[in-house]
């Protein structure tokens, strides 16, 4: 056991080039492997790039672009001279820790994919192996990040923060509670750093460029993809086109001559919750379900291989982590702890009353559903409106699902996939 712990703490030299040149038609991209100096647990300083990739034993580099961009169509990466996760230097790392493995890097950068079209209000992501585990968007930081922690406790455990706003201390304290690999925010307030160091292993990172997030929400970059024979995938970015109501359109399909449309028009609450729905889901592998409610997730789906499951998925965690979230603010411990029969059936019991969560809350599909059944099922767990693409043979059905549900459930449709895999 003790060699089986011991491979985390390795950290494996890499046989990576430093400078990276990339050729793509005429153009011509210039890259730096990087590499940071950390002192190992001895003190002594230690300068390497990743620590691993996605798993010990696998080697991992990270490279910053320096010159030159690719530009394609339109699309282009941020560039030289703005960069976010690539262009973390040691003066970004607050507390270092130790050396970031490549899912530390990468959970960062989803989240950041995720903020970028949550920038209005203070709003975090926590993060878990690149998928989120809660979101939410609140009037101040440290709401926000509590609602987030508390939408999953228990995956947020060991995961990463990311914050769109500076760090205050009434946020710090509530960070310092829990057990976090990565804190990443655009700053911090005077004392907040003290009190995060205290955890000696979080790596505290202060990246700048979040402040200007808003700035490419609409800037498309390239992204590859490599195959075991050696080729290559390249496609586009994908868009989120979802920033205000006008975007989305009711639910209106003409099947067999006959036109079946959404009778109960969303709310101004109901909009809100779409426009928020929609850019959490961004970050998440597909297929996928999300439940949110009041600018929070509430249960999040991923992927899964057909739409029902996953839709029936996320029931079950919110279910799961309402009930454990609740034995924990009352009794101080996760329901997995909480031993006494009573109590466990009193939690069980106060989770299917209050519907956990679910209740009024909005059902976001990154893709259109194939049959009416995915549609049934958040409407049996409560759900008052649902936002997907549209464009299913049978949507006809899912209109009906809805018009027939009491109390009516409203639903409109994005008109574009949001497939992440």
């Amino acid at each position: 056991m003790d060699d089986f712990k011991r491979q985390y703490r390795k950290v494996m030299d890499d046989h990576f080039p430093d400078e990276l040149t990339i050729s793509f038609g005429s153009q011509v991209l210039s890259y730096r492997k990087r590499s940071w100096k950390i002192p190992d647990s001895s003190g002594a300083l230690v300068e390497k790039g990743l620590r691993y990739g996605e798993n010990p034993g696998q080697e991992a580099a990270l490279y910053e672009l320096v010159s030159g961009n690719l530009e394609l169509a339109g699309c282009k990466f941020i560039g030289p001279g703005s960069s976010l996760v690539s262009g973390i230097t040691e003066e970004n790392m607050v507390q270092a820790g130790k050396h970031p493995g490549k899912t530390n890097l990468t959970d960062v950068d989803n989240a950041l994919n995720i903020l970028k079209f949550l920038m209005k209000l203070p709003a975090c992501a926590i993060m878990k192996h690149n998928n989120p585990s809660g979101v939410c968007q609140r009037g101040s930081l440290s709401e926000a990040y509590h609602s987030a922690n508390m939408a999953d406790r228990i995956a947020a455990f060991g995961g990463a923060a990311v914050f769109n706003r500076s760090i205050d201390m009434e946020t710090a304290e509530r960070l310092a509670e829990n057990y976090l690999e990565v804190v990443a925010a655009p700053d911090y307030e005077k004392g907040v750093v003290d009190l995060l160091t205290r955890r000696k292993n979080l790596r505290i990172l202060s990246i700048p460029g979040i402040q200007n997030l808003e700035n490419y929400r609409l800037q498309r970059f390239v992204d590859f993809k490599s195959l075991m024979d050696g080729g290559i995938v390249i496609q586009q970015s994908a868009i989120n086109s979802i920033s205000s109501s006008t975007d989305l359109k009711p639910a209106e399909v003409i099947f067999k001559g006959t036109n079946y449309f959404i009778e109960r028009k969303p709310t101004a609450a109901e909009i809100t919750d779409m426009i928020f729905g929609w850019a959490v889901e961004q970050g998440v592998t597909s297929n996928s379900v999300l439940y949110v409610k009041d600018g929070c997730t509430v249960g999040i789906g991923t992927g899964e291989q057909d739409r029902v499951g996953v839709a029936e998925l996320a029931v079950i965690k919110a279910q799961t982590k309402y009930r454990d979230r609740i034995c924990f603010e009352r009794y101080g411990k996760p329901f997995n702890e909480q031993e006494d029969p009573d109590i466990r059936a009193e939690l069980d019991l106060d989770m299917r009353k209050s519907g956990a969560g679910l209740i009024g809350s909005v059902m976001v599909s990154d893709a259109f559903f194939p049959f009416r059944d995915g549609v049934d099922v958040g409407i049996r767990a409560g759900v008052s409106a649902i936002v997907q693409p549209g464009g299913s043979g049978r949507d006809y059905e899912s209109i009906q699902a809805c018009n027939e549900a009491n109390p009516q459930v409203t639903m409109m449709y994005t008109g574009q996939r949001a497939f992440k895999h």
